[in-house]
């Protein structure tokens, strides 16, 4: 898996497997790393968590951008992102964080 602009420490903490830093990442490469940030392993992802993703990323304004995340993956309005809303998280990741996620 790779992330853009993810440092190496970054990369350690958050794979088990790495290709190039600058690469594309599969759809599920991309919800295997998200899981890694599912501290209370509920199968979901809070703002709080998806705001340490961002982090790991060295993404700046993770607390900003977590919550534009959730709000653009919640359909259901629950607060967090679910398996069925995934795909929306995506698109988000794609979007403003400027990820590369393909879906091979």
């Amino acid at each position: 898996m790779a992330i853009k602009n993810m440092s190496a420490v970054a990369i350690k903490n958050t794979t088990t497997a790495t290709r190039a830093l600058d690469g594309d990442m599969t759809v599920d490469e991309f919800k295997e790393w998200l899981k890694r940030f599912d501290v209370d392993k509920d199968g979901r992802i809070s703002r709080q968590e998806l705001q340490r993703a961002i982090k790991a990323i060295r993404g700046r304004f993770s607390s900003w951008k977590s919550s534009r995340g959730i709000r653009a993956a919640d359909i259901d309005g629950d607060g967090y992102v679910n398996e069925d809303e995934i795909d929306y998280l995506i698109d988000f990741a794609q979007k403003s964080l400027g990820l590369r996620i393909v879906a091979y």
